[in-house]
């Protein structure tokens, strides 16, 4: 069953700006759209829905990079219909505006999108662990608390370390949490490796936090796989960056 969501996967990466409904990408896999439901959210983690929500916001952050086309344009080819919808959609994901993140990446504005995260309460809870990279150099790594297993959106609460290795993420809220590591890097070329992308990620939840819960949760950083939905938020340059705790 996986190589058929794996399929889907491949439909919603080519087809993304079209209007994919539930019933055509269950049909492209062969199965009832209830089964294929359950099975695409357990592989990816995600809805359907939100996977290819997903997608067409990466693809947004692509041409806002590389081409000179308006935000309107860009809203229309990743498939939205209202520029106002996909404005508010990738501001609420990414951290910033469409406009913003352009300027961004020209040097028009400072890093935008990590947010500053909220105060932690009475009794919040702690997370420990280490990141591990098997292979790769990596520059620092990001880690953060977030309520989706998409990295978007701020996070609870967040920090920076200037290597892999050992993190404690503390006043964490109740609740239920998803913990991200992203890092920016690149494997010897003397490693064998099917995939040499700068961007190593890892997720690990849902974890459930409360009172004065201490949790540990070790992360292993690798290559994005292909049921890994995009990464959104707007983090800063991770390339030097010194590290920072929340």
């Amino acid at each position: 069953m996986e190589h058929l969501i794996e399929y889907a996967v491949n439909t919603i990466r080519e087809r993304y700006n079209e209007p994919l409904s539930l019933d055509e990408l269950a049909q492209s896999a062969m199965v009832s759209k209830f089964h294929f439901l359950r099975t695409f959210r357990r592989v990816t983690g995600v809805t359907p829905g939100r996977f290819l929500s997903a997608v067409r916001l990466q693809e947004a952050k692509r041409l806002l990079l590389s081409t000179p086309l308006n935000v309107s344009n860009i809203s229309v080819q990743v498939g939205y219909s209202s520029t106002g919808s996909f404005t508010r959609r990738f501001t609420e994901s990414v951290g910033c505006s469409p406009t913003q993140y352009r300027q961004r990446a020209r040097g028009r504005l400072p890093d935008v999108g990590w947010g500053e995260a909220p105060p932690a309460g009475a009794g919040a809870g702690t997370v420990s662990g280490t990141v591990v990279v098997p292979g790769p150099d990596v520059s620092a790594v990001y880690l953060g608390v977030f309520e989706s297993p998409i990295l978007e959106r701020c996070p609870a609460v967040r920090m920076v370390i200037a290597e892999p290795g050992p993190f404690q993420l503390t006043g964490v809220p109740a609740g239920t949490w998803f913990i991200h590591a992203v890092s920016h890097g690149t494997f010897p070329d003397d490693v064998p490796c099917a995939s040499r992308q700068d961007l190593f990620v890892d997720t690990v939840g849902p974890i459930v936090t409360g009172g004065n819960t201490v949790l540990r949760q070790d992360l292993v950083l690798q290559p994005p796989r292909w049921y890994h939905p995009p990464v959104l938020l707007a983090l800063p340059d991770l390339l030097g960056e010194p590290a920072a705790a929340a």
